[in-house]
């Protein structure tokens, strides 16, 4: 069994925790980010795939069935997606925030950076469990 580390909770994390995704497959965004390290804080560019709430990160773009991730973020724990050029002083970054960490991206054009964060915002909202269909309470139908 692989580990990969999980940023979510900064620990690493087993294959179980792919929760069955084929990220192999039809990803719902893919492609090359520069991604700051969560110890020694340098970049390095890895190929990213975004699929079934879970960001996936890989080293190279080949990814496949036998592909192992280096890391993944379930975007349910995620808190914020947003631009990041006046924290890092660099153009097209962006920064993923959970409750533990902030971690920080670098896309190669302003159009990925505005796609990663629509689409990892997207996923957010569809995985995050704020409030069920169930718990929504209509009180205009209420006598």
């Amino acid at each position: 069994m692989a580990s990969l580390w999980r940023a979510a909770t900064g620990q690493w994390a087993s294959s179980d925790d792919y929760g069955g995704v084929e990220f192999w497959s039809t990803p719902e965004r893919g492609g090359w980010l520069t991604k700051q390290g969560e110890y020694i804080k340098t970049w390095r560019r890895r190929w990213f795939v975004l699929k079934q709430g879970k960001l996936f990160w890989f080293k190279d773009s080949a990814v496949t069935r036998a592909s192992r991730p280096r890391g993944v973020i379930p975007v349910a724990s995620c808190l914020t997606v947003k631009g990041a050029e006046d924290v890092l002083n660099k153009q097209n970054a962006f920064e993923l925030s959970t409750k533990i960490e902030t971690m920080y991206f670098i896309a190669d054009t302003e159009k990925e950076k505005e796609d990663w964060i629509n689409s990892i915002g997207r996923s957010i909202v569809q995985h995050s469990r704020s409030v069920t269909d169930s718990e929504v309470v209509d009180y205009d139908s209420r006598k």
